[in-house]
């Protein structure tokens, strides 16, 4: 689950408002968004850090007020503070200690830092599971990274519109984009995720893999934004390079989607194996002329398919587990 707002759940209990705290934690997202550029272009993260920081003071704040609101909720609470704050001073020796050729390394295992500490939090007692307010956060996002990948790629086709190239190639793309980006948030959502969170292990479960979810969306606008370049103009890149930069993470998102959405619903054979065929012909598709537009068209067949099955009485999900029959 989200910790930030796991801990805000706790304080709403007991009907706590945080508006200081909300405003604090506006300005470290436009603190870190000023320090992206910089941060990649000239690897200088101090701007990024300083945003990192005031989150991590205003989540303390928080941690510490469930700790002492929320008697039963104490040791994880005080747990998450201190590997937070633990992560924090770690992060710090990354940005300003170390060399530039260990920056990778250290990063990366930070990063594995970040994500065990709420495992070892929580390890005393599992974390209550807010279904819905769970499924709703995460879905929110997916739809803000779907709406910043159908930005990046209405970008790249503007630029190229401007400069007059490549029209035919770029309308093949355009069509070809538009049906996928609906098609993954028809399928992503096709779905209430509130069904299968019963416990705070799928709820980790549910979290974590929510990270394919997301770099694979992200992954998407990137690589329609290649495919654009590619149809219009000389990029050094093979057909094979550029459509596979759209269907490597369209595959890499249905994998996530048939391990969050799917297998929880313990369905038949025939829906059990329709997401990993989805996802072998849109691998496939790279070796077509059009690989945009095989991998929409694809996407597309998949949506008709789950929405046929969903509407026979056999393929309904039972609304109390939701999980679809077996036969």
């Amino acid at each position: 689950m989200d910790g930030l707002h796991l801990v805000r759940l706790h304080l709403r209990l007991r009907r706590r408002a945080l508006p200081a705290l909300g405003f604090r934690a506006d300005h470290r997202r436009l603190i870190i968004t000023a320090g992206i550029e910089r941060g990649f272009l000239e690897l200088d993260f101090s701007t990024i850090f300083t945003g990192y920081v005031v989150m991590r003071l205003g989540l303390l704040a928080q941690r510490l007020r469930a700790a002492r609101d929320v008697p039963e909720r104490r040791t994880a609470m005080l747990r998450s503070a201190v590997g937070e704050n633990a992560a924090l001073l770690g992060w710090a020796v990354v940005v300003f200690a170390l060399p530039g050729s260990w920056l990778l390394p250290g990063g990366l295992a930070m990063a594995a830092v970040e994500l065990a500490v709420p495992l070892w939090a929580e390890r005393t007692a599992g974390a209550p599971c807010h279904p819905h307010h769970t499924a709703e956060r995460y879905g929110l996002f997916t739809l803000i990274v779907l709406g910043e990948s159908v930005f990046a790629a209405t970008h790249a086709v503007r630029s190229e519109l401007d400069a007059q190239s490549g029209a035919g190639g770029l309308a093949v793309v355009t069509v070809g984009g538009l049906l996928l980006v609906f098609s993954m948030w028809w399928v992503y959502f096709a779905k209430p995720g509130h069904r299968f969170l019963t416990s705070s292990r799928e709820g980790f479960v549910w979290g974590y893999g929510h990270y394919a979810v997301y770099a694979s969306v992200a992954a998407v606008g990137a690589g329609l934004a290649v495919s654009v370049d590619h149809v219009t103009r000389d990029t050094g890149i093979g057909a094979e390079a550029a459509g596979a930069s759209v269907a490597v993470p369209v595959a890499l998102f249905l994998g996530a989607l048939w391990v969050l959405h799917v297998r929880p619903q313990r369905p038949g054979a025939l829906r059990t194996l329709l997401y990993p065929l989805a996802a072998t012909l849109v691998l496939a598709a790279v070796l077509t002329p059009w690989p945009v537009l095989t991998i929409g068209l694809v996407m597309t067949a998949l949506v008709v398919a789950t929405t046929v099955l969903d509407a026979r009485p056999e393929g309904r999900a039972d609304p109390r587990t939701g999980r679809a029959p077996t036969r």
